[in-house]
């Protein structure tokens, strides 16, 4: 039986409601909230009865009608606040869709008990019922290190090797089971082969022991309500009868157990108000089903679909440029979003030649719009542009960049490139190799992975350290010595302690090349000592011959594949320093650059974060196939991935207010090997009347044909277009790296002639002043790269910078 806690008696006492008279005399109050609706709002807020899908695009106001239409429904009396049940995903939306109906009544809205998360309603309905599943009312809510814990002594009780199959991968399959609604009695044979085929014996023993603890996760908060709403229909008739209406926002991410909690509950009265957008679905790697949102009229038949089309974010060549690319979906309910602003910028599309001219000259337009010199726009604040990726292994170009001009950004989401774990552990044993004093690196290292070290062999070898003055990796040669360290942990640390002698030594034999990191052939004069291997193989070495890569590819968790990735790209990013010791200062300035909080920055982030944010201006980079749409996600889940993909591609899209700027590289490596890429599908998909081509011919954009009929790159560009391109350079003299050779400089111009103050441009450090001219070679004063000497080749005029194909 159930029980009202102390909030719910007292709305319970409030005098009566929904007499035709109350209603009425409460109908008959002033309702000014309505007077700022737009027709198709003012239509969703009005219609009470019945269900209801607010089907609301991107940027049309749904937030405002969806509380418009709570205060609606209290004004009018026709529900008193503990009678409504509102859900959404976050806490954050939560409260402030409670302070917004609070705004739009004049007054605070007080117990509304039941306007939360689906998590945090579903923790208050459990408490009421725990015992109907086996647990007390004062359950224990675990998180996800508890969990994992947990299922680690079950994996190791059953004789599994954990590190074949983590713990952390088996919380992974029984949550995808919970988002599903399936208890281990519902699991069906064919997922009983998951984690080895232990899945489910494991699921069953995870759950007992549970049980066993009162306590639940975060997936049993809803499992167990729709266990017991299933099994107890006299129960479930009690809520259905409290909750008169039901309004849930964000309709298109809920999972399949959220869907089943709402279908019960919504069954009797039918008065359920979905709000959701099917094109903007883009979580299904994580349980959401867009199919819910799909079949909402088949759920509920005569429901009322209202279309919120009039967006008030963004231009119209913005969202007729997403309208055209989101219609190539088959599976969406459809709508055509508008909006009464001005036609403002075209979309802009520009190819480059890779990834580092790309976020170079992202770099330059940032700095031009926010010192209000990019010719037809308006001045912009930082704080008003974000650069959104698919990937988030594409910010360490951007924060590279950033850091040499001194542009101030913000990573949102997740930590910096470099601060994240896999990049940490990784530099840790760059620091060690370069400099075998850094005992806090060593500390870091010594048993990632996993060599047997524990607490005692730690504390051993610390003490020999400083017993004997010397730093930690000498400490442990001397313990290995002295017999302090025994079984697994002697043989792991000494092959340890000999690989750093061994990486180190290596180290102390790498040079600075002309060529490998400037593309514009910094005049310079070096002895040419071969080196056995380069910087960038080096590092691939290390994390090779410690472990640390096949540590990640042993990992069978969901961010694993994530870390690998990371990984290439930091070693990628070797590729743009003279050797590790560059690299190691530009990674120090780059952790330590961050200035005053409330300073205007650049937002970069991933375009799944961004979802629901809005900025002036937006840079979409790495549109190319493979990467965006993201080949996994099409291998892994077919069409329903692709559209999934194209989903997010117009989630980026919307997101921008002013200007959107669409871009791709010609050349990426890939898998640590360069290779040539093709333009985006998507690109081909976009209206060529609201999209501006900005792409010079030597990059080549494929916009406006199709992939299968589009002209190679050779055919599109003259050899001489190639070959004095600063891109090429750096192609070439990445891939002629052998210690004996020079690079190969491919002159194919004759020098331009300078005058001492005369202002020129570079591809790479931007605008400058010349200081000296011998004819040939230059002395620039750049304005953020100080000064440089260079060939008078690589630099051009000024007034032509915004001709340069680079």
């Amino acid at each position: 039986m159930s029980r009202f806690d102390e909030e719910d008696a007292f709305e319970a006492a409030v005098a009566p409601a929904g007499g035709s008279l109350t209603q009425r005399a409460m109908a008959a109050r002033p309702m000014p909230y309505l007077d700022g609706l737009n027709p198709a709002q003012r239509e969703a807020v009005e219609t009470l009865d019945g269900p209801v899908l607010m089907l609301a695009g991107a940027g049309t106001g749904k937030t405002k009608a969806l509380t418009c239409r709570i205060a609606h429904l209290l004004n009018t009396g026709r529900a008193r606040p503990n009678e409504i049940l509102a859900v959404t995903f976050t806490n954050k939306a939560a409260r402030e869709m409670k302070e917004r109906v609070g705004s739009l009544m004049g007054t605070s809205v007080a117990g509304m008990p039941w306007l939360g998360t689906f998590h945090s309603v579903c923790v208050k309905q459990l408490r009421r019922h725990a015992e109907l599943v086996g647990l007390k009312s004062n359950y224990t809510i675990l998180d996800t290190d508890d969990v994992v814990r947990l299922l680690k002594q079950l994996i190791k009780a059953e004789g599994i090797d954990e590190k074949r199959w983590p713990a952390r991968q088996l919380a992974g399959v029984i949550d995808a089971w919970k988002n599903r609604a399936l208890t281990p009695e519902k699991v069906s044979a064919a997922d009983d082969e998951a984690f080895n085929g232990y899945g489910l014996k494991l699921y069953r023993q995870y759950q007992d022991r549970l049980r066993a603890l009162n306590a639940c996760d975060f997936g049993d908060l809803l499992l167990h309500m729709v266990t017991i709403f299933q099994k107890h229909p006299d129960l479930l008739g009690q809520y259905q009868n409290w909750y008169k209406y039901i309004l849930v926002d964000e309709y298109q991410d809920t999972n399949v157990a959220q869907y089943l909690w709402l279908r019960l509950l919504g069954a009797a009265h039918k008065n359920v108000c979905c709000v959701g957008d099917d094109d903007q679905s883009i979580y299904g790697w994580r349980g959401a089903e867009v199919g819910n949102i799909l079949r909402f009229e088949k759920d509920f038949p005569g429901a009322k679909v209202v279309r919120l089309e009039q967006n008030y974010r963004s231009t119209p060549h913005i969202l007729a440029t997403a309208s055209a690319v989101i219609s190539g979906n088959s599976n969406r309910l459809g709508k055509d979003l508008w909006t009464a602003e001005p036609d403002g910028e075209l979309v802009r599309l520009i190819g480059h030649w890779d990834y580092e001219d790309e976020a170079r000259w992202i770099g330059e337009e940032i700095e031009a719009m926010a010192s209000g010199s990019r010719a037809k726009l308006r001045k912009f604040s930082l704080e008003d542009m974000a650069i959104l990726v698919r990937a988030s292994h594409q910010m360490r170009a951007f924060e590279d960049r950033f850091l040499k001009i001194g542009l101030a950004y913000r990573v949102i989401g997740g930590p910096k490139f470099y601060e994240r774990l896999e990049c940490r552990d990784a530099i840790a044993y760059f620091r060690v190799v370069i400099q075998p004093e850094d005992d806090l690196a060593f500390e870091r290292i010594i048993n990632t992975p996993k060599r047997g070290v524990g607490p005692k062999a730690l504390l051993d070898i610390q003490t020999m350290a400083r017993d004997n003055g010397v730093s930690l990796k000498e400490g442990a040669r001397l313990a290995i010595q002295d017999g302090l360290l025994k079984g697994k942990a002697k043989g792991a640390v000494a092959e340890l302690v000999t690989q750093l002698d061994t990486w180190s030594a290596l180290a102390e034999q790498q040079i600075r090349y002309p060529g490998i990191d400037d593309d514009e052939a910094v005049v310079e004069t070096v002895d040419y000592v071969p080196a056995e291997i380069s910087h960038v193989e080096l590092a691939e070495r290390i994390l090779d011959e410690s472990g640390y890569t096949a540590m990640w590819q042993n990992d069978k968790t969901p961010e694993a594949p994530g870390r690998l990735e990371n990984l290439k790209e930091l070693v990628k990013g070797l590729d743009e320093h003279d050797n590790l010791n560059g690299f190691l200062e530009n990674v120090a300035l780059s952790v330590d650059n961050d200035s005053n909080e409330f300073d205007p920055k650049v937002t970069i982030m991933t375009l799944h974060g961004a979802k629901g944010l809005e900025f002036p201006v937006v840079f979409l980079p790495g549109w190319e196939e493979g990467l965006f749409p993201s080949q996994r996600s099409m291998d892994e889940s077919g069409l329903s991935g692709l559209e999934e993909e194209r989903r997010l591609a117009y989630v980026g899209i919307t997101r921008a207010e002013e200007l959107c700027t669409i871009s791709f590289a010609s050349n990426r490596p890939v898998f640590g090997q360069w290779q040539s890429q093709l333009p985006s599908r998507f690109i081909d998909e976009m209206p060529h009347a609201h999209v501006d081509v900005m792409t010079p011919q030597a990059v080549g954009s494929g916009f406006g044909t199709s992939r299968a009929g589009a002209a190679s790159f050779d055919d599109r560009v003259s050899d001489a277009d190639v070959y004095n391109s600063p891109g090429w350079k750096r192609l070439q003299s990445r891939q002629n790296r052998a210690p004996s050779v020079k690079p190969i400089t491919l002159d194919m111009q004759a020098a331009p002639v300078f005058t001492v103050g005369e202002r020129v441009f570079h591809g790479k450090f931007g605008y400058g002043e010349v200081m000296q001219s011998d004819g040939a070679n230059l002395t620039v004063e750049f304005d953020h790269a100080g000064s440089k000497t260079l060939k008078a080749q690589y630099v051009k005029p000024a007034a032509q910078a915004d001709d340069a194909p680079f």
